[in-house]
């Protein structure tokens, strides 16, 4: 197969873009008015616009512009703007120019004014070209990207071992295929997978700087180049093809094109062993180590139970003949669709006829059983995702310098690392932060109210790996006693059932401890909700979580759960129970 052929078609997604004027705002529908202004200064659902390219020619394109909820924008006669439908066949059509420094100019086809802004208003009215006219395209694409090479036909993939990145993966099954990509300043800083930057030395830094920071110019259908800002152009260079900056790129190679980050599972049988891609097409459960071929691409939809499974070679798991399952399907082909069923951690593939997959005696995958048992079932793992960045209907979620609280309207992401536990089951990975010897847990859960817990000795912190444990914290480095302003701490959520749990101070109210010289007042716990993650949540489906703030009856406190109940503390014991208090669930998000 032609590697080119793995990119497919664009999605919509990597269609859209934001349109920022030369005031720093975003060009933004407003449905219920049916006008268009220029006063936002974030990224969300009403700046997002799709490009609708009708016929493009070296530097300029003739375009449409859609908003979400399908309607267009349109000048009218007057040089208003409005938003709707169009009327005739040019209403609604621009001229889109692309500039040298990665500036756009819309002109109206039937008027032949540009697009302009004010700050706050939008319009045409001139047809002299001027510095107001100007607009910088942001990709409205989730920050989790891969870049293709369509000269190459391969992905970037970062060498944190070397500190280089190198245009040389044909599949981007690995998590070092994957990049986030931050817009600070009307420039990119492009991270990789381990946290590095790449900057205009060709090599990776730990921090972000005016050193990592590049100038994109954006082409409709997701095609992207990176430069300095000084004639520097990013693209693949020598025979290794590492990626760096030059000045004579050849035959379009500075031009990537821009893909959300795919999501890549593992699946292993009850005799421990992984599906792997054997002879070209068959699947077999053969390999005890993971390998490319080990590795499918998980993809679902939020509307559909069903999903498909893409194998390293290009092709899709499909039913054939004989209830055999082979890897040499195509995307739209109906043998190729999967319902899946969700068991602890573990799914169960059922095939289009009815029957579930299933390991026979040789270790090939068949659609044989009707009924689904052990050799049904597949633990399954992320391969390429050792974080998550979450979207949902308003932004990311993130945390801001003004604020202790996780928010879901940020314009930047904070990633939220996974920490693998059994049975397909993961902990979320969130920061503490003391300050001024009070621990404020950051959960990486959402928008969350202000949660105070009074600092004790973290030996005594409720932690564990088992199915119904929430809180595990690391031991820390000894500090000296007294106010730590910015003293950050791992705790880990482990997101494994919808279960409460409190923590209160195990300190009697105004007792002063060598770590609490304060002395407190009175004892506060925190409740915290959570309900069960399985793998379609990490794909596209929804996640539910609540924190709630308010003294239970009586706290139930670490030396409590160790002491009275008899549990063991070790890090090695297992898992070990925890009761449970009340179920909830109540707000939605989407994970991206």
């Amino acid at each position: 197969m032609e590697e080119v052929e793995w990119t497919g078609r664009p999605k919509p997604e990597e269609l859209r873009v934001g349109l920022i004027s030369w005031a720093g705002s975003y060009l933004t529908f407003e449905a219920y008015k049916n006008t268009v202004t220029a006063t936002a200064k974030g990224l969300g659902r009403k700046q997002t616009w799709e490009i609708l390219v009708s016929n493009e020619h070296d530097a300029q394109a003739v375009v449409r512009l859609r908003g979400l909820q399908g309607l267009y924008l349109l000048c009218e006669a007057d040089g208003s703007l409005c938003y709707g439908r169009p009327r005739t066949s040019h209403h609604g059509c621009f001229l889109l120019r692309f500039h040298r420094n990665g500036k756009w100019t819309l002109q109206c086809i039937i008027s032949g004014r540009y697009l302009e802004s004010d700050g706050e208003d939008v319009f045409c009215n001139s047809r002299v070209l001027s510095a107001y006219h100007m607009w910088t395209p942001r990709p409205a694409l989730h920050v989790h990207v891969i870049l293709y090479s369509p000269v190459n036909h391969c992905y970037a993939r970062a060498d944190p071992t070397m500190g280089r990145v190198w245009v040389d993966a044909p599949v981007p099954c690995l998590e070092e295929c994957g990049f986030l990509l931050h817009f600070q300043d009307g420039c990119y800083h492009l991270e990789t997978s381990a946290h590095f930057f790449l900057s205009h030395l060709d090599r990776l830094v730990p921090q972000p700087s005016t050193q990592t920071a590049f100038h994109m110019q954006v082409r409709p259908g997701g095609l992207v180049a990176l430069s300095d800002g000084e004639g520097g152009m990013l693209y693949p260079q020598g025979t290794r093809l590492l990626l760096g900056l030059g000045s004579k790129p050849h035959r379009g190679e500075e031009w990537f094109i821009l893909q959300r980050c795919p999501t890549w599972v593992s699946l292993r049988s009850k005799t421990r062993k992984f599906l792997s891609i054997i002879y070209d097409v068959e699947v077999c459960a053969a390999s005890e180590h993971i390998t490319p071929m080990s590795l499918f691409q998980f993809e679902c939809d939020d509307e559909s139970p069903t999903l498909q499974l893409r194998a390293a070679n290009g092709c899709y798991l499909a039913q054939r003949r004989h209830r055999t399952v082979v890897a040499n399907g195509h995307p739209m082909e109906a043998d190729t669709f999967f319902r899946v069923h969700w068991n602890c951690g573990r799914i169960i593939l059922q095939s289009p006829n009815g029957r579930f997959l299933g390991i026979i005696d040789n270790g090939l995958l068949m659609a044989n059983a009707t009924i689904p048992g052990p050799n049904e079932e597949f633990g399954i793992r992320l391969a390429n995702r050792p974080f998550l960045v979450l979207r949902g209907r308003y932004g990311y979620v993130g945390t801001s310098s003004e604020h202790d609280l996780m928010k879901c309207n940020m314009d930047q992401p904070d990633c939220i690392h996974l920490l693998p536990c059994r049975q397909g089951i993961y902990h979320f990975q969130g920061w503490s932060l003391l300050v001024n010897n009070i621990l404020r847990h950051l959960s990486s859960l959402g928008k969350i109210c202000s949660q105070l817990l009074y600092r004790a000795s973290w030996e005594q912190l409720a932690h564990g790996a088992g199915t119904q444990w929430l809180l595990h914290a690391i031991r820390p480095k000894r500090h000296p006693v007294g106010r730590q302003r910015r003293d950050y701490q791992r705790v880990y959520l482990g997101v494994l059932g919808q279960w409460d749990a409190t923590y209160g101070n195990p300190n009697p109210p105004g007792e002063t401890t060598a770590q609490n010289t304060t002395g407190t007042s009175e004892s506060r716990s925190l409740r915290i909700s959570v309900i069960q993650l399985s793998l379609p949540s990490l794909a596209k489906h929804l996640f539910q979580a609540t924190i709630h703030k308010r003294p239970p009856p009586r706290p139930l406190c670490a030396s409590d759960s160790v002491q009275n109940r008899g549990l063991d503390m070790g890090g090695d014991q297992g898992p070990r129970p925890l009761q449970v208090l009340s179920r909830r669930g109540e707000t939605k998000w989407e994970l991206k």
